[in-house]
């Protein structure tokens, strides 16, 4: 059982994202009306608005935190071409009261369309982030110096053949940096994938496409990497118009660098608008036009089964283990070594 909270926000238009910070005990949102709200969580498991205020001249796509070692950074992503890295800032009053206010710190004007989507980089490449923009690039910036993270530069700009809507980061330590990127294009006549795939080559100093097909042709609207935590393969999530699936890939050392060792399609019922992982990458959350949040999980044999639905209303939805979800998913899967 589980209870439901509403959380009354400022907010005056749609939101388009929520993000919590590293400890969960903050959290972001951000809205067709150009503006930033931060949420803390106080004692008493209450919710409270403490900052808000107008961060772009246009709607608001995405917002990200970094990861506290860097301090306490924002990014956000908007229509209006832009992306911004916001850095909070905490001052005294005269009579001792503390001030709490957001700082821009990065202003990243390169995109020549609407920037869609925006995420730091794992902790160990450093501070970076990687941006998607309907222009057909992923840019990749770095933060001249992590003390200060006023002065970035671009690390890189990977054209795509599409428009992009969204970006993810493996956070693998055992392999070199790897970027998925998804387009949501609805057009039949474009035959591509909708995600690409990039890897970092150190030896040449750049981004370099991963020739490996998921053959996935409808529009991609969010992806997630699984948390790593020492595994030899990465489980990428993707949402889309045609549900949510989760592709199971594995470096190798032959002609081809990854392999694609299974493809597991969740649910294929509704538009699926949001992945997220939780922080072992064993429990996946889906939410899509069906109003509600539903938890995937693989069981010793990898079968994936859905074990939750989440409803605003706080009502358990009906999850039975003959529900037309977890039958199509009881096959046992090899396990990747």
């Amino acid at each position: 059982m589980y209870s439901s909270n509403p959380i009354t926000t400022s907010h005056k238009d749609l939101i388009h994202d929520v993000a919590f910070d590293y400890h969960g005990r903050r959290m972001a949102t951000c809205s067709s009306d150009q503006t930033v709200e931060v949420f803390s969580l106080d004692s008493e498991k209450e919710w409270h608005l403490t900052e808000t205020w107008k961060a772009h001249h246009g709607s608001i796509w995405k917002v990200n935190w970094a990861h506290p070692e860097f301090g306490t950074l924002l990014a956000t992503c908007s229509f209006d071409r832009t992306a911004i890295v916001w850095e909070q800032h905490v001052s005294r009053g005269p009579q001792g009261e503390t001030h709490v206010s957001w700082l821009k710190r990065g202003n990243l004007v390169d995109s020549s369309g609407s920037v869609t989507d925006v995420r730091f980089a794992p902790k160990h490449l450093g501070l970076m982030l990687a941006t998607s923009s309907l222009d057909g690039h992923v840019r990749v910036y770095e933060a001249t110096d992590v003390l200060n993270p006023s002065h970035w530069t671009m690390h890189a700009e990977i054209q795509c053949k599409m428009g992009l809507s969204c970006v993810a980061w493996n956070g693998s330590m055992r392999h070199p940096p790897l970027l998925a990127a998804g387009s949501d294009n609805a057009n039949p006549q474009q035959t591509a994938c909708r995600v690409a795939l990039f890897e970092y080559s150190s030896q040449q100093r750049q981004w370099i496409a991963v020739d490996l097909s998921l053959e996935l042709m409808s529009p991609v609207n969010d992806l997630a990497f699984a948390p790593h935590l020492g595994r030899s393969y990465s489980m990428l999530a993707v949402a889309g118009a045609k549900g949510c699936q989760v592709f199971i890939i594995k470096p190798t050392n032959g002609p081809t660098p990854y392999q694609l060792l299974s493809k597991v399609p969740l649910r294929d019922d509704c538009v699926v608008w949001r992945v997220c992982w939780n922080v072992t990458g064993t429990i996946l959350a889906s939410a899509g036009v069906d109003d509600c949040v539903s938890l995937w999980k693989a069981n010793y044999i990898d079968a994936w089964k859905l074990i939750l639905e989440l409803r605003g209303d706080g009502k358990d939805g009906s999850v039975v283990m003959g529900s037309k979800y977890n039958e199509a998913m009881m096959l046992p899967k090899a396990r990747p070594r």
